[in-house]
């Protein structure tokens, strides 16, 4: 039986809303758990005095030197001993998730009675950056818990300026959307840079992650530096049938209103059959015997929209791979960034698609590392030194489709073309 509950009169009213509420699962850990009784009472203060109390320090694991947050408290009594004693330390281990956050009860049930046993009881599936998060465990509990962690076949994850956990979505395991093997690639990359996830050594932290369409449902484009989202080149699929019998159901007014009027680049009409151009890359979908959607794929820019109404009568195409950004990141020094476009196309099949992938990341990496400032994200480090300057450190040709935006002045300046024209011919000659 654990120790009497503080009064906690502000998470109290967390709990007398209409939703669910954290409080209540903390309440039924405390009910057996004196370190969960002082940690209500840590939060409570701070609810009060609105202000966080916990503080950083050091605390690892044997071989590792990052995936373990440590978390000490600051709330200490004229004597300088922790207020909440049972709750003087709330370290937090990262574990790695398998790719495409693939469990079996039998695994989760295992993490539950390690953390009841050493920890707080506290699991977040998943944090921000995709790791399994066992939250709320003393320095003295660390290493026995990880060892138990371990033996189950699982890794520490990323913290610290290093290389971090990875996030790939379910993809080609139920996905009929997926354009690669999402779960492949993630493997790859992440046991190319194990060394750089366990020891960081980066300027600042650079995350992957993985989303097998243009849906990007591990929200990659803006939250990872190098951000791998599957895509295809050729014209969407379409059936005839299914076409037919969606019109059936949902009618003109959801085509028009739901799906022609919402693409990005008005790459959809709606036309009588016998109209449909017959170009290479047209594609139709019957709606009915006298008219077809018609899909230009040249100004089709694979944002899903469409094939997400109206799936089975559209489909990605055959010619799948993935399109690579680099330098998308959440708020930090210069506000939010969408990755930049730096690879359009990647086929990723064979195993030397995957090699070609893994090199591409370690060019990056190692370019980062030596050209970033401390504490600097990499879309900053590329706003800062140029996209051209990155693109020509880790050798990638420019390309149309890197432009972030178009152009708000209609006047170029020509004078220099014929000297810049030359210094890039000579540099080819002298490959």
């Amino acid at each position: 039986m654990a120790k009497p509950m503080h009064p906690t009169p502000n998470l109290d009213q967390l709990e007398s809303g209409p939703w669910p509420s954290f409080v209540t699962g903390l309440k039924r850990l405390a009910k057996d758990k004196d370190y969960m009784v002082d940690v209500l009472g840590h939060l409570e203060h701070s609810y009060q005095t609105r202000k966080g109390y916990w503080k950083g320090g050091t605390v690892g694991v044997i071989g590792y030197g990052g995936g373990v947050i440590p978390r000490f408290t600051e709330i200490k009594n004229e004597k300088g001993e922790p207020v909440f004693k049972d709750a003087a330390e709330f370290h937090t281990l990262r574990i790695m998730p398998p790719p495409g956050m693939h469990y079996d009860t039998n695994t989760l049930r295992k993490f539950c009675d390690i953390w009841d046993k050493h920890g707080s009881g506290l699991i977040a599936l998943h944090g921000q950056s995709g790791d399994i998060m066992m939250q709320g465990c003393t320095t003295e509990n660390v290493q026995k818990a990880w060892d138990e962690i371990n033996e189950m076949g699982f890794d520490m994850g990323g913290a610290g300026p290093a290389v971090r956990t990875s996030m790939s979505c379910v993809g080609a395991a139920r996905c009929e959307q997926s354009c690669y093997d999402e779960a492949k690639a993630h493997k790859e990359v992440i046991n190319a840079f194990l060394d750089d996830i366990h020891r960081p050594a980066l300027p600042y932290k650079f995350k992957f992650k993985f989303s097998g369409c243009g849906n990007d449902c591990m929200n990659a484009i803006h939250r990872s530096d190098m951000a791998v989202i599957g895509t295809w080149r050729d014209n969407i699929r379409t059936d005839a049938e299914m076409g037919k019998k969606w019109f059936a159901k949902h009618g003109m007014n959801e085509l028009v209103n739901d799906v022609v009027s919402r693409c990005p680049t008005k790459a959809l009409q709606i036309k009588d059959a016998k109209d449909v151009r017959k170009d290479a890359h047209i594609s139709s979908v019957a709606l009915n015997d006298s008219q077809c959607l018609e899909i230009d794929n040249q100004d089709c820019v694979r944002c899903m929209h469409c094939i997400n109404v109206m799936t089975g009568a559209l489909a990605p195409g055959k010619d799948k791979g993935a399109s690579i950004l680099i330098g998308g990141k959440s708020h930090l020094k210069i506000g939010s960034l969408m990755g930049t476009m730096i690879v359009p196309f990647m086929k990723l099949e064979t195993d030397e698609d995957f090699e070609q992938l893994v090199e591409l990341a370690k060019t990056t990496i190692d370019f980062f590392a030596e050209n970033a400032l401390e504490h600097e994200r990499t879309g900053e480090m590329i706003e800062r030194i140029g996209l051209v300057n990155f693109l020509e450190g880790i050798g990638r040709e420019i390309d149309v489709n890197m432009v972030a935006q178009p152009r708000m002045n209609p006047y170029v300046r020509t004078d220099g073309w014929d000297d810049e024209v030359a210094r890039i011919n000579a540099k080819k000659a002298a490959a």
